[in-house]
């Protein structure tokens, strides 16, 4: 879409025109799909984020003051809005049935089973009690799934200042849970 052809939409739509704002929709939906997916990893929960990002810059769009400026705005609302709901919503597993099957007739898979939700369960206390930059980094790292590429974007610090958080992080959070390891 050329700029004077997306400017031209993104004025109509702030003046209330549906149909450009659907013509942006559409030329614009696929791109913020894949940015929604390539954070959440879930393809259900990036349609849900991609149809939200669209319904807030539908409300918004006539605060935008620059039209020239609408695709880094609404790529802007799409991370912002991908990280809010992988930071809110819990990660959502699948089980076998197996391992129910296995539960009921094995006392020693049960007692694994809450032995490992324990450890889960001192490994998220050992993330609470270390400072922000240090979990925020091991979160963005291990269980949001950014690369090191991502968090250097993210933070505006090069690589190696990332590897370096990443190092000490680790190295922090080993000694929080020093007492809990077996002598």
């Amino acid at each position: 879409m050329e700029d004077t052809q997306l400017i031209s939409l993104v004025q109509a739509a702030q003046r209330g025109d549906r149909q450009a704002f659907g013509e942006l929709v559409t030329e614009f939906e696929p791109t913020v799909f894949a940015m929604t997916l390539r954070r959440l990893r879930n393809r259900s929960e990036a349609r849900e984020v991609t149809q939200e990002v669209f319904l807030r810059a539908m409300r918004k769009i006539d605060q935008l003051r620059e039209p020239e400026r609408f695709v880094g705005w609404l790529k802007r609302i799409a991370i912002r809005l991908s990280i809010n709901r992988a930071v809110r919503k819990p990660r959502e597993t699948m089980t076998s049935p197996d391992v129910f099957a296995s539960v009921s007739s094995s006392p020693d898979v049960a007692l694994d089973s809450v032995l490992e939700g324990e450890r889960a369960h001192q490994v998220r206390g050992g993330l609470d009690r270390l400072r922000p930059l240090d979990r925020d980094t091991l979160i963005a790292f291990y269980f949001q799934g950014q690369s090191l590429k991502e968090m250097s974007a993210q933070t505006g610090s090069p690589i190696g200042t990332i590897k370096r958080r990443l190092h000490t992080a680790r190295s922090r959070l080993r000694e929080e849970l020093a007492d809990l390891q077996p002598a």
